[in-house]
């Protein structure tokens, strides 16, 4: 058992056109902080995108964040320079999260620490994620820094080159953790528990925060589907799956420790293999009655829902649904995936309104912007999905590397040469697309909107 060994963990900040908590939290990096608490590890935590910081909260004159009745909720930002690159994007570029003097301060009162480990996200926020590295090779001369993450998996290349890191992790083993730690402690650890499974990872460190509205919680990793435009396989390329029993216990803990009352579920792929899993969850949580909210913002597959989970979902107490739907055109539908069809997509709604749901608790998320898509098309689809008894959730298409439809997006953007992981950015598509402009774009929220 190591003594006072000191670990800083940190979440960076966002920069971005726009950002907003819609429930949204590090929960890789707090189950990697339980798991090197129980490798004997000491953890100093700093998340630059935390709402409830003392300091921050002060400047805006509040004793709590602004936030909706489930815990959602702008962040403070301050408007930076534009990356050169998107210069002549007409929209403001703000850092989101705490000011760089209060993450300053935080750094300057931390017991200097034996290696420092960063989170990514997105892979356009890297500029976030560099600045933090850039801040704390300042304080801390010769502590080697560790990126990992979705952007250092999906774009290692580049985090490799430009981060400024020691070390760059690709995927979500904490094998690769524990062999560069070990290179710097000289201790060896027996992680070998860990790589047997879900159950047996510690629950996330959610503890390190003073204040919260919503935990987020993992049912379920990785997606058995391939979608043309999605990455997830990328990232947790193993489909596996959670005691459903063990679900439960940890959604009593933290109502009973902590007085949550919602509950996010991150899986991909929450409702494949449902009797034997989210099924079994819904049915244990009605049992025990704890007055909590469910909410799916990930988008669960349609074509798994029928009555019998319908209804489950509802006495359970799922407060948010959202459904993956991308399109009205059969032919795009089978391109990309052919994860679901409008006679199943309209069946799951039905269900959702006969089981007692409204129609506002049901979102439907159509992608905008898929190379070739035209506005009709887009329109076509928001009219279907509010015949149906939905509400349309218009995403925009981000070109994501490593996806199927990548190299086509590229040439569809005219993305030449090496391109930078900010031009993932689904901000960037009214600039960027031949097709679905400025214009476009905004005819496309307003019609939406008008009907909603």
């Amino acid at each position: 058992m190591k003594k006072n060994y000191n670990l800083l963990l940190v979440n960076p900040w966002i920069y971005d056109f726009t950002a907003y908590d819609f429930w949204s939290k590090p929960l890789g990096l707090l189950y990697i902080a339980s798991i090197l608490r129980e490798q004997g590890y000491e953890i100093s935590y700093i998340d630059c995108m935390d709402r409830y910081n003392r300091e921050i909260l002060k400047l805006k004159n509040r004793e709590f964040p602004k936030k909706d009745e489930f815990g959602r909720g702008p962040f403070y930002k301050e408007e930076v320079k534009k990356p050169a690159i998107l210069k002549n994007i007409p929209r403001r570029y703000s850092r989101y999260g705490i000011t760089e003097e209060i993450f300053l301060n935080k750094l300057k009162k931390l017991p200097s620490p034996q290696a420092v480990l960063v989170t990514s996200i997105m892979t356009y926020w890297y500029p976030g994620a560099f600045r933090v590295i850039e801040i704390i090779k300042n304080i801390f001369l010769d502590i080697p820094i560790i990126l990992g993450g979705v952007y250092a998996t999906l774009c290692f290349e580049h985090a490799c080159k430009f981060s400024g890191a020691d070390y760059v992790i690709k995927g979500n083993s904490i094998r690769d953790l524990i062999k560069i730690l070990e290179q710097h402690d000289g201790n060896k650890d027996d992680y070998s528990k860990y790589e047997k499974g879900l159950d047996y990872l510690p629950y996330p460190a959610w503890d390190l925060y003073s204040d919260l509205d919503y935990i987020s919680i993992l049912s379920s990793r990785g997606c058995p589907y391939r979608c043309s435009y999605c990455a997830s396989f990328k990232i947790n390329p193993k489909l596996e799956f959670r005691n459903p029993e063990e679900v439960v216990k940890e959604i009593e803990y933290w109502d009973k420790r902590r007085g949550i009352k919602d509950f996010i579920f991150y899986d991909d792929a929450l409702l494949i293999n449902s009797e034997e899993n989210f099924l079994v969850i819904l049915e244990e949580l009605i049992n025990k009655k704890l007055g909590i909210r469910l909410h799916t913002p990930n988008g669960i597959h349609a074509r798994m829902i029928n009555k019998g989970i319908a209804c489950k979902m509802y006495q359970a107490g799922v407060e948010t649904i959202r459904l993956g739907f991308e399109t009205v055109d059969p032919r795009v539908q089978s391109e990309t995936g052919g994860k679901i069809t409008n006679t199943e997509f309209k069946k799951a709604v039905n269900c959702l309104l006969e089981a007692g749901f409204k129609r506002s608790q049901i979102g439907a998320y159509l992608l905008i912007g898929i190379p070739g898509q035209d506005v009709q098309e887009i329109i076509d689809s928001i009219y279907f999905v509010i015949d149906c008894g939905a509400h349309p959730r218009l995403a925009k298409f981000s070109a994501i590397p490593g996806t199927k439809v990548w190299n086509e997006a590229r040439t569809y953007f005219n993305l030449k040469g090496e391109v930078d992981p900010l031009f993932h950015n689904d901000a960037l598509l009214p600039y960027l697309s031949p097709d679905i402009t400025i214009k476009a774009y905004q005819q496309i929220k307003s019609i939406a909107k008008k009907i909603i």
